[in-house]
């Protein structure tokens, strides 16, 4: 998985709703960060199928994911609708 600090910056700035800069901590930002890390441990199970402990880290990502959003849209239904239309979840 090709994850560094350039990617993680670029896509906290992208999905960043409440502070300007280093907004790690926003559900937005999270769910987005969740969602490059789920994409691209998904393409590696494509190569490798067989990667039972990759498989359960997706598992626990997905999951962490899907409680997120859920809180998002108990919290705030229009920052929730924003997050999954800017992501294209839930098609």
């Amino acid at each position: 998985m090709y994850w560094n600090s350039e990617i993680k910056a670029e896509i906290i700035a992208r999905h960043s709703s409440r502070h300007d800069s280093k907004d790690t901590g926003s559900p937005e930002a999270q769910i987005a960060l969740l969602t490059y890390r789920i994409q691209e441990l998904s393409n590696h199970l494509k190569e490798h199928p067989k990667d039972f402990s990759a498989q359960r880290g997706l598992f626990r990502l997905v999951g962490r994911r899907k409680r997120l959003l859920s809180y998002l849209k108990r919290k705030d239904i229009e920052r929730y609708r924003t997050i999954v239309a800017a992501l294209g979840l839930r098609s």
